[in-house]
């Protein structure tokens, strides 16, 4: 089993991967918060690309936490899966009432990460989208589809490590994934690597911020 010493090492065991973007000019880094800003630092240092972060909420379903009955995003985006809706009888109350409540979470996030400064723009841009491992998928799943409806031109999962069956459904989902090991056997992400500990707020608003900085600055 491969093991990864933290998150900016497997950033950095990443970056040669996507070589072939570096210093592309219509390229954005995002990174699904907490655990995946640290690996996207990384990614975009490598590459000179400006990072933010990707706020998605998963609507858990009112039965099942895990089972996303749609996900909101950046900007007021809002995904539905009228599948899962439907197959479970969800109300439309209960669905309304998750988004509220994704929603203001989202906010406070928002505000903690990049305070007064607006979301990088996606729209026909290549977005190389990065988290710190994939297990059910269901997160980044939510993340593709949110980036489509923001008019994302094209979609690159970059990930240290996924789940076979993540990588199999997402490979169909995304234009490119790229991933340093897809196990069949998974279990959790935390299990590739020797230090996991929580990425807190004030981490991921201290490498975006870093970023834009560097940004700011033409280097």
């Amino acid at each position: 089993m491969m093991t990864i010493r933290d998150r900016v090492q497997a950033g950095r065991l990443l970056a040669p991967k996507l070589a072939k973007y570096d210093r592309q000019p219509d390229l954005v880094v995002l990174a699904l918060p907490r655990g995946g800003v640290a690996v996207a630092a990384e990614v975009a240092r490598a590459l000179s690309a400006p990072l933010d972060a990707l706020v998605v909420r998963k609507l858990g379903a009112p039965f099942d936490a895990e089972l996303a009955m749609g996900a909101v995003a950046d900007g007021e985006v809002c995904v539905l899966n009228q599948r899962v809706i439907a197959q479970g009888k969800i109300s439309a109350a209960a669905v309304e009432e998750a988004v509220e409540r994704e929603t203001r979470e989202l906010g406070r996030r928002e505000k903690a990460y990049r305070p007064g400064r607006p979301p990088l723009e996606v729209r026909h841009l290549t977005v190389i989208l990065v988290d710190d491992g994939i297990a059910t998928g269901a997160t980044m799943r939510a993340a593709i589809s949110v980036l489509d409806q923001m008019h994302a031109q094209r979609v690159v999962v970059a990930v240290p490590v996924a789940s076979r069956a993540s990588y199999l459904e997402l490979r169909r989902r995304a234009n490119e994934f790229v991933a340093l090991a897809t196990p069949a056997d998974f279990g959790a992400v935390g299990r590739f690597y020797e230090d996991f500990a929580p990425t807190t707020d004030a981490e991921v608003r201290a490498l975006l911020d870093e970023n834009a900085h560097t940004h700011a600055h033409g280097h």
